[in-house]
């Protein structure tokens, strides 16, 4: 019997351990707000997707008709993260979110607002 439980045991602990490890991934999509000196924004459609494995933080975000972005960053002990990302030509848009259970949240902030509450996939 002993042979038998210390396999499945560690079996157990095995699975509960991958479990824990895996990425949990949430999305938003939605229209933008404008900012001082902009009046399209309204206008612009945004996807924003963002993958948390541990404390890594990876988004990628893509403004209908443009090409897509990427960020990436790390969480701090509140579940907070912030990130500068990369546009093209020099430009580049802020990145800051939340993620808490029940209220996770993200912000772009560049030539427009875009963000809101981030729903898991």
């Amino acid at each position: 019997m002993r042979t038998i439980v210390m396999p499945v045991a560690a079996l157990t602990f095995a699975l509960a351990g991958a479990a824990l490890a895996q990425q949990t991934a949430y999305t938003w999509t939605g229209m933008g707000i404008n900012v001082s000196g902009s009046s399209k924004c309204p206008t612009y459609k945004m996807t924003i997707d963002v993958t948390v494995d541990g404390k890594s933080v990876k988004g990628r975000f893509q403004q209908q008709g443009r090409d897509e972005r990427h960020f990436e960053t790390t969480l701090d002990a509140n579940g907070a993260f912030k990130a500068k990302a990369t546009l093209g030509g020099g430009n580049t848009m802020d990145v800051a979110g939340s993620l808490k259970d029940g209220n996770s949240t993200i912000i772009l902030d560049g030539y427009c607002k875009f963000g809101g509450t981030l729903t898991k996939k």
